[in-house]
């Protein structure tokens, strides 16, 4: 015989096999996370920098002072870019504020002989954009050379792996972005499930029920949260299957769970308060948007844990998780005091 918290936790799952927004949620992260090595190719050759070479037909006039012997000038030159050579520093500067020159580039020496490359660029953010990007090759081929010079061995060319720009993307976008959108979901169908049961006047049926206002609530999250995880599961699998390498699979479902555990329960909590679907999920959005900011702001992000725990860093573990977790505790604890407002 299935107990009433099991009977309602399976209630409210196939329920949502009858809910079209929610299906096609999990399409999408579907199709995400099926044809993410396509969607990083798409969105990478949105960027660039060849492409804007090509068209500026010579447009970014770059000022150096560097020493006679030094090959930054023709290093530059061989990128597309049009360079203009000054023996001071002071002379570059004066063509730099009368507008001849985009940008400047000065290669000191200090006292202890190493080699410093300062860039002046234009207030213009979008114009220092394009410069910075243009001009990142010609720079490593330059600190290449340096290290040549100086007999270091290490060699940027030499590095294995993919693109940085690539590596960003996947780990810092695209798998949080799988891990933790479930969770946002979750957050939402916690709201319907509650507010569904006191606009429908059926509470008090089901507490008919052996079972308590708490349990209910703990049901219908627990189902959100199942939900959650098992599409984190699946979105792992079809990653690992498209040649994603990710670490500490563990502890990454662990947080998307304890994620999913906190969207779900502050929704929950919303809805105890305001009883009403519409509001819930207006407010839940807000309190959404304002727990991403802050926690980014004071560096406590799970987008940034998750991120490290993906790439395996050696200073993010467990225990960063756990943090997570205690916050989750002392939710769950505020919501129990709260669900009472739903007896009234």
């Amino acid at each position: 015989m299935i107990s009433p918290f099991f009977a309602v936790v399976k209630k409210e799952l196939t329920s949502v096999l009858r809910d079209r927004t929610i299906v096609i949620s999990i399409l999408i992260q579907l199709f995400l996370a099926s044809f993410s090595s396509g969607l990083l190719l798409g969105m990478l050759s949105l960027y660039d920098p060849d492409t804007i070479l090509r068209f500026s037909d010579g447009g970014f006039r770059i000022a150096v002072v560097a020493d006679a012997d030094s090959p930054l000038a023709s290093l530059m030159s061989r990128r597309g870019l049009n360079v203009i050579s000054f023996s001071t520093l002071q002379e570059a500067q004066d063509a730099y504020y009368r507008g001849e020159v985009l940008a400047l580039v000065d290669v000191p020496r200090n006292v202890n002989g190493l080699t410093e490359v300062k860039l002046y660029l234009p207030e213009s953010d979008t114009i220092s954009s394009l410069i910075r990007m243009v001009i990142q090759e010609p720079l490593k081929q330059y600190e290449n050379y340096l290290r040549e010079q100086k007999g270091v061995n290490i060699r940027y060319a030499d590095l294995q792996g993919k693109p940085a720009t690539s590596f960003e993307f996947m780990y810092s976008a695209l798998i949080p972005m799988l891990m933790f959108f479930p969770a946002f979901v979750a957050g939402s169908m916690s709201i319907d499930m509650i507010t569904e049961e006191v606009e429908g006047k059926t509470l008090q049926t089901l507490l008919s029920a052996p079972l308590t206002i708490s349990g209910m609530i703990g049901a219908k999250i627990t189902a959100a949260v199942t939900l959650a995880v098992a599409q984190c599961m699946a979105w792992l699998a079809l990653l690992r299957t498209n040649g994603t390498e990710i670490k500490n699979i563990f502890w990454i479902v662990a947080l998307a769970l304890i994620i999913a555990g906190i969207s779900s329960t502050t929704a929950a909590m919303t809805a105890a308060l305001l009883q009403d679907r519409e509001r819930s999920q207006f407010i839940f959005s807000l309190l959404l948007l304002a727990g991403v900011g802050i926690s980014t702001m004071l560096k406590i992000s799970p987008i940034t844990t998750l991120s490290r725990l993906a790439v395996g860093d050696a200073y993010t573990s467990g225990w960063n998780v756990l943090a997570f977790a205690s916050a989750f505790v002392i939710l769950f604890w505020m919501l129990l005091r709260v669900s009472r407002r739903l007896l009234k």
